[in-house]
C-alpha cells in the first residue's frame, strides 16, 4: 500500500478541478494546468477533496504510480493557487544578472553575456545576487532552474558560479595544502 497515494488531495476555494478519463484539468486564480495520467490511475472528485487509486494495490508499478500521481496532482492544486518558485545565488566577481523581458542575460565569467529564453508561464526576478524562477508548474519551474544552473555550475574549488539558495557546495583542498602535507 502506497502510504503517499492514499492521502486525499484537498480542493481549496478558487481552484476547480475536471476530471475526464485519464486528463485532469486544474484551474485556479494563478492559471490553469492539464496532465494526462497513466491508465492504471482511476481519480475522483467529491466534496473538494481528490482521491487517487489504482487498478492493482499488489502490483510494484502501480504502488508506484499510485505515490507518484497523488504527489503530481497536489502539485498542480498548490500551483495554481499558490504557484511555485526556486531561487538561484551567483557567486563571482563580476557575475551579474538582468532579467529583460522573456530574456535572462548572466555575466558569469565568460568572455560573453550567456543569454537565456524563459518559455512562457516562467518569470524571473533578479534581486542583487539572487534570481527567482517562478510559475505554476513544478516540474517546469524545477527544469528551467536546473538548466539555468547548468550554464556555469559551482566549481569545488572556490565555489564561483550558479548554485540554488541553501546548496552547500563541497570545496576541495587546493595545490598548496596538498604541498604543505608531504
Amino acid at each position: 500500500m502506497s502510504r503517499i497515494g492514499k492521502q486525499p488531495v484537498q480542493i481549496p476555494s478558487g481552484v476547480e478541478m475536471a476530471v475526464n478519463a485519464r486528463t485532469v484539468s486544474v484551474k485556479g486564480p494563478k492559471g490553469q494546468l492539464t496532465r494526462t495520467f497513466h491508465p492504471a490511475v482511476s481519480i475522483a472528485v467529491s466534496n473538494g477533496v481528490a482521491t487517487v487509486s489504482v487498478k492493482d494495490e499488489t502490483d510494484k508499478l502501480h504502488r508506484s504510480l499510485w505515490g507518484l500521481s497523488q504527489r503530481l496532482l497536489a502539485n498542480m492544486v498548490m500551483g495554481v493557487q499558490k504557484g511555485m518558485q526556486k531561487q538561484l545565488e551567483l557567486n563571482g566577481v563580476g557575475f551579474r544578472a538582468s532579467v529583460a523581458g522573456s530574456t535572462l542575460t548572466l555575466n558569469v565569467g565568460f568572455s560573453h553575456p550567456v543569454e537565456f529564453h524563459l518559455p512562457d508561464g516562467i518569470a524571473a526576478a533578479v534581486e542583487k545576487n539572487v534570481i527567482t524562477i517562478t510559475g505554476i508548474d513544478k516540474e517546469l519551474v524545477g527544469e528551467i532552474a536546473a538548466q539555468i544552473r547548468k550554464i556555469r555550475k559551482p566549481e569545488p574549488y572556490k565555489g564561483k558560479g550558479i548554485r540554488y539558495v541553501g546548496e552547500v557546495v563541497r570545496k576541495k583542498a587546493g595545490k598548496a595544502a596538498k604541498a604543505g602535507a608531504k
